[in-house]
């Protein structure tokens, strides 16, 4: 008999460290754009409360 190797936890992992990278890039661009972000809702709020 020939065993092959599982490879379905190293899918699994390689899926996990993907959304680990994906969600410290949305963090960094959150934390980089946020208070322009920030700054132009507060522009768009003031202006409809004219």
């Amino acid at each position: 008999m020939i065993f092959l190797p599982r490879e379905e936890g190293q899918g699994l992992t390689e899926y996990g460290i993907t959304i680990v990278l994906v969600a410290i890039i949305i963090v960094a661009i959150l934390t980089i754009l946020g208070p322009q972000i920030g700054n132009m809702f507060s522009r768009v709020t003031a202006g409809l409360n004219k």
